[in-house]
């Protein structure tokens, strides 16, 4: 993140904070001595209102000398997704004007917790992300300077998120001509070199030869044949866990022969968002330096059609040795993670989380504005409502008793890929992931329903919202306090 912060915990005179041409001001309803109060009350008279309104809808003004001030009045009894909520619609108006820098000022008392959400909301709105069209303006955002914060308040952890929730972006939102499985790969290669992780590719032939014939089915129909399973580790001094992360890196998603119609086909270049959350997660761990081993798996390809693609009804050898009946070619998410986790558990990680925009029926179940988990844990899976209730990033954990996996049964393999009947197809999902978790190892299934929702989501306001990034992050942090599950 190029941002210049500063942190100032006295309050500025309200003659040099007039002097800022974009101020944002918290303030609680035992205020005294409000910045402008004159304006902000004049304004409120204006428009009918009173000033507890602020606590649902920020207000914004211009001083006379043509500054922008926008306040808001602090709430104790708000979720963090409500405080970002409310701090992103509230930061509108400034981050349009595209400042240079921007002013925050805690006005209320013992809430640093809304002035370190307030400056996420400023930072992660004000990053440049992929925009083609010509003339274009880049973010002109140097500096954020904040007042009235705890003489101890540190921004470092949030500058960290920043940076992997832009990199997880950055990625998604790129077109698919400019992001395929080579060029994906390269990026990866150039990122790694930049933070000091180590990098190991497992490219088709290599693949192949080990048996990945779950991966290897999907990947066959692309030419070139340019997929591969990516291993990347951070691994710090003093480090003494690990935890794996796995994401699905589908650069485009045709359905293969069970092809997608068209409207349903436009987007899939998001397909890959599971391994761009896996990156951000890993960006903004490294950023923030802290001691923990990650060994991030991204399986990254294609599901395209063509002479070599997989089909209905044939039966391929995954990496473990089990068989797959192939149901549907456009379940390929579940194919190429498969081989995927199971190279992850064989290195026996105190946990594994997987990331994936896996079924169109989480979509169903949760809309756009939360996402899903299952896990072969359940005190996994609590687990990771909460750090998303923590964090702002809402998950709700769904079942994944073992009788849904009679719906599996094949009658020529060891298991069904899919099934054609519809039903709780994430579900279905996770139990077929399942059996290529190796070794007994925890693991959390995220089918990523709420990665892209029009108007933003919680603290970001792009579409594609990085979404997943802070969640496993916090899902780190937790993991990394307990003895084991």
């Amino acid at each position: 993140m190029n941002i210049k912060v500063t942190n100032n915990s006295k309050l500025p005179t309200e003659s040099n904070l007039k002097k800022n041409l974009h101020t944002f001001i918290l303030f609680d309803e035992k205020h005294s001595n409000l910045f402008f109060a004159g304006v902000l009350k004049a304004n409120i008279k204006r428009q009918n209102g009173k000033i507890t309104d602020l606590k649902k809808t920020a207000l914004s003004a211009e001083l006379d000398n043509g500054s922008l001030v926008t306040w808001l009045m602090v709430s104790e009894k708000k979720s963090t997704f409500q405080i970002q909520t409310l701090l992103r619609k509230a930061f509108d108006k400034i981050i349009s004007e595209n400042p240079k820098t921007i002013t925050i000022v805690n006005e209320s008392k013992n809430n640093d917790e809304w002035l370190r959400q307030a400056f996420y909301v400023a930072s992660v709105n004000s990053q440049d992300l992929p925009n083609l069209k010509s003339g274009v303006k880049k973010k002109n955002l140097k500096s954020i300077n904040t007042y009235g914060g705890l003489v101890k308040t540190n921004f470092k952890d949030i500058e960290a998120l920043v940076s992997g929730n832009t990199l997880t972006r950055e990625l998604t939102i790129t077109p698919p001509n400019q992001l395929t499985p080579t060029i994906y790969r390269q990026k990866i290669k150039k990122l790694s070199k930049e933070n000091g992780w180590k990098l190991e590719e497992f490219a088709m032939p290599k693949l192949k030869k080990l048996g990945a014939g779950a991966f290897y089915a999907v990947a066959q129909g692309s030419e070139p044949q340019d997929a591969a399973i990516v291993h990347l580790t951070y691994s710090p001094k003093g480090a003494k866990e690990t935890i794996s992360l796995v994401g699905k890196g589908i650069c485009f998603d045709t359905g293969g022969h069970n092809l997608k119609p068209a409207k349903f086909m436009s987007g899939m270049h998001e397909d890959m968002n599971g391994s761009a959350v896996v990156l951000g997660i890993l960006k903004a761990i490294s950023d923030a330096k802290v001691k923990i081993k990650l060994d991030c798996w991204l399986a990254i390809a294609q599901n395209h059609i063509g002479p070599k693609a997989y089909k209905q009804n044939d039966v391929v050898k995954a990496l473990n040795g089990m068989t797959i009946e192939i149901v549907h070619t456009d379940a390929e998410g579940r194919m190429v993670l498969a081989d995927t986790l199971t190279m992850a558990s064989r290195k026996k990680p105190k946990a594994i989380i997987d990331f994936a925009t896996l079924t169109g029926c989480m979509h169903v179940a949760m809309g756009d504005r939360y996402s899903g988990v299952l896990s072969n844990h359940s005190a996994l899976g609590c687990m990771a409502v909460g750090a998303g209730s923590d964090i702002g990033e809402r998950v709700t954990a769904f079942p994944s008793d073992e009788d849904y996996e009679e719906d599996l049964k094949s009658q020529i393999a060891d298991i069904k890929q899919c099934t054609l009947e519809g039903g709780p197809d994430h579900i279905h999902a996770t139990r077929f992931l399942g059996r290529f978790v190796e070794n007994k190892v925890p693991w959390l299934h995220v089918d990523l329903s709420s990665s892209n929702r029009k108007g933003g989501l919680g603290a970001v306001a792009s579409e594609v919202n990085g979404f997943g990034v802070s969640f496993g992050v916090n899902m780190i942090e937790k993991l990394m306090k307990i003895q084991a599950l």
